[in-house]
């Protein structure tokens, strides 16, 4: 599974298959995520002293397929503006359709269902429930174990756990489903109050802060972070105006 698939999971509703989250800027945040799963390939960087560009610009450290067709597809956009700064990368790769092509690729490999719907029994609508969840399952009790327990990161993990909190996303995740439920938690049956999921999205940006991510991630991340910044601004602006 990719990263971004992972993202997707979460933040999809197993029963309704509607988004749990915000899917305004689905897309770019799936860019990101691509970005970051190349970063941690090794395939993408930031250019350093020894790499005679523009310290701070994208570098391809390895062009070769990666085997997944969205991520080499991602690698060509990274490799055809190699030198551009992090944020020049999003727009073109979220022109990809990466979410809804990742989306339409877990539901041919039976973990998600597509089911075709009208709203008002006018307007077309696609949801996508759950169909095998185990490995969502997997995900949601490795993010407890680090969120919640304090358990020792992979950085694959620590990456997710970057991502949901670039988007605001993590402690609503936990909050959502999984094995823990969504009303109580497993220590003590305490239940999920703003101020628990505000402690998980604390802990979250802790792990995006630290020392386990390279530049690169750290860099993409951001821009996630940006893009999300940028678009609630606008929102904020059009309804203050309204």
């Amino acid at each position: 599974m990719l990263i971004l698939e992972d993202y997707l999971l979460l933040t999809l509703d197993d029963v309704t298959g509607k988004a749990v989250v915000d899917a305004s800027y689905r897309e770019q945040v799936a860019a990101g995520a691509l970005l970051v799963e190349l970063a941690l390939l090794g395939r993408a960087d930031l250019a350093g002293d020894g790499d005679g560009g523009r310290i701070g610009r994208i570098v391809v450290r390895d062009a070769s397929p990666t085997g997944n067709r969205l991520l080499d597809e991602a690698l060509d956009v990274v490799r055809s503006r190699e030198g551009s700064k992090p944020k020049a990368l999003v727009a073109p790769i979220a022109k990809l359709k990466p979410a809804s092509r990742a989306i339409g690729s877990l539901a041919e490999r039976g973990v998600l269902r597509r089911e075709e719907g009208r709203v008002l029994g006018i307007f077309p609508t696609t949801r996508w429930p759950a169909a095998d969840s185990r490995h969502e399952d997997s995900v949601r009790a490795d993010l407890w174990r680090v969120l919640v327990e304090g358990g020792v990161l992979d950085d694959r993990t620590a990456a997710l756990v970057a991502i949901l909190s670039a988007t605001g996303q993590a402690g609503r995740v936990l909050a959502a489903g999984g094995d823990r439920g969504a009303a109580a938690v497993a220590d003590g049956g305490q239940e999920w109050t703003g101020a628990r999921r505000r402690a998980v999205d604390g802990r979250a940006k802790d792990i995006a802060r630290e020392s386990w991510a390279s530049e690169a991630v750290r860099a993409y991340v951001e821009e996630i972070t940006a893009v999300l910044l940028v678009g609630a601004t606008v929102a904020a602006t059009a309804a203050a105006t309204s």
